[in-house]
């Protein structure tokens, strides 16, 4: 079983890809899967599985390509403030309230 990792990548987050086959691409977040560490991007690492049609699902069958989970170590947040790949602190607010921020800029990753 893997060790579970803590996370701070979310749903939604545009990240970068810093490692492996997809090196320097971009996407969003799809899924977070915590009890494995992984994360799914969109538009990153797709597989391809071959699928027998299934007249009573609707299925067609044929070749499918679907995104493959990632490790979150292979992955970097994308600042929306100054646009680049950063690494991700953490900041309490005057009304107790802990967000994330920008390792670069210090404005803050959460709407």
């Amino acid at each position: 079983m893997a060790e579970r990792v803590r996370i701070q990548v979310r749903k939604n987050d545009q990240v970068k890809v810093i490692a492996g086959k997809d090196l320097n691409k971009t996407g969003r977040v799809l899924r977070v899967l915590r009890d494995k560490g992984r994360v799914v991007v969109e538009g990153v690492s797709f597989l391809k599985r071959h699928t027998r049609p299934n007249p009573q699902r609707q299925i067609k069958g044929g070749i499918v390509e679907k995104e493959a989970p990632i490790h979150v170590s292979n992955v970097m947040i994308v600042c929306g403030a100054c646009g680049k790949a950063t690494r991700i602190g953490h900041n309490v607010l005057a009304d107790g309230k802990k967000v994330r921020i920008c390792r670069s800029c210090n404005s803050s990753l959460d709407k």
